[in-house]
């Protein structure tokens, strides 16, 4: 999986920023990515600080780039346009004291074309790392949420899992005056099924979109059930080149026997390899089900939906992991 990811990035060199630059794990994966030579590390923090660190663990990160927020020459520039782009949801001093913290600097430096891409949450929240991009990097054009998926992988087997770290459950966006329905949950269900299809394919998977639920082909009845089969429809239209279904079970998903049984004549029941839940609970506990008892190597999350690539560590991460998850970031940008 990740040959192809790294020659992506030998053909197209890019950066990456990791926001907490005096992180051992941060600096490991740093020293690491330097010696490889197909990406390069941007460290936020304090520069003798960021060194002492390095050389307390004995990493070699000569030459590497260090930018201190308190030293940074176009500090003044960085305020004026986070500004702007708060567009009066921030004051300038507001904005200058959020800057001052790496998370915030380090996402203005991907905004204003410093870095490619982004790597944090080795010691800071996920909510940390996603508001910064939410307010600064934005949703591409077309997405109306950030999302995420896992890649899972388990010798030549790979699939996807969406979404399994943000969005805690979908509901109607309503409009605060009249009421009317601006964005129906089915409808953010759908996006997280399109852009976990479009990240799985970034990785060399043929997806098999499958909306799961406890219900398949409308053998349960209930909200769960709805939910599941009405972003199915939608996601359908967004994606009419791959194959797409549900609502459906998990075994009528992943066994040909019982798909075909349950929902005979379906092109994704029994095969599928890209998998939507229908809200976070099922998503995190599904991901850690495959990881721990099936064997899979997890990657991510992959978060979806943002203008540039910014991707959140978990606080237990290892050295490897920061690694990993920078090669899948920048590959991303």
């Amino acid at each position: 999986m990740f040959e192809n990811l790294v020659e992506v990035l030998k053909q197209n060199p890019r950066k990456i920023v990791y926001t907490e630059g005096t992180d051992a794990r941060i600096l490991e994966a740093a020293a690491r990515l330097k010696a490889d030579g197909f990406l390069t590390p941007i460290l936020v923090g304090n520069v003798d600080e960021v060194k002492k660190a390095a050389a307390d663990g004995g990493f070699d990160i000569d030459g590497l780039e260090i930018i201190d927020p308190e030293n940074y020459e176009g500090f003044d520039e960085m305020v004026a346009k986070m500004v702007e782009l708060r567009k009066g949801k921030m004051t300038e001093e507001e904005c200058r004291a959020a800057l001052s913290k790496s998370n915030y600097f380090g996402t203005m430096l991907v905004k204003m074309g410093k870095a490619d891409s982004l790597l944090g949450g080795a010691t800071y929240s996920t909510a940390d790392t996603v508001r910064p991009a939410l307010q600064l990097i934005k949703t591409k054009p077309g997405a109306n949420l950030v999302s995420s998926c896992f890649i899972l992988s388990r010798g030549d087997e790979m699939i996807a899992m969406g979404d399994c770290a943000i969005n805690i459950s979908y509901e109607d966006t309503l409009d605060k005056a009249t009421g009317e329905v601006k964005l129906a949950a089915a409808d953010k269900l759908a996006e997280v099924g399109r852009e976990t299809a479009l990240t799985a394919q970034k990785f060399g998977i043929e997806p098999k979109v499958a909306f799961l639920s406890y219900s398949t082909k409308g053998s349960g009845k209930g909200p769960g059930p709805d939910l599941a089969r009405n972003a199915c429809a939608k996601c359908k239209e967004m994606l009419p080149d791959i194959p797409v279904d549900g609502e459906m079970q998990f075994d009528a998903a992943v066994s040909p026997e019982v798909g075909q049984l349950k929902f005979p004549g379906s092109p994704v029941a029994g095969y599928a390899n890209t998998f939507i839940f229908p809200e976070i609970q099922s998503g995190n506990i599904g991901y850690k089900i495959a990881q721990r008892l099936g064997g899979f190597a997890a990657y991510g999350p992959i978060l979806q939906g943002l203008n540039a690539p910014i991707n959140d560590l978990s606080r237990g991460c290892n050295a490897d992991e920061v690694y990993t998850m920078s090669i899948i970031t920048a590959a991303m940008a």
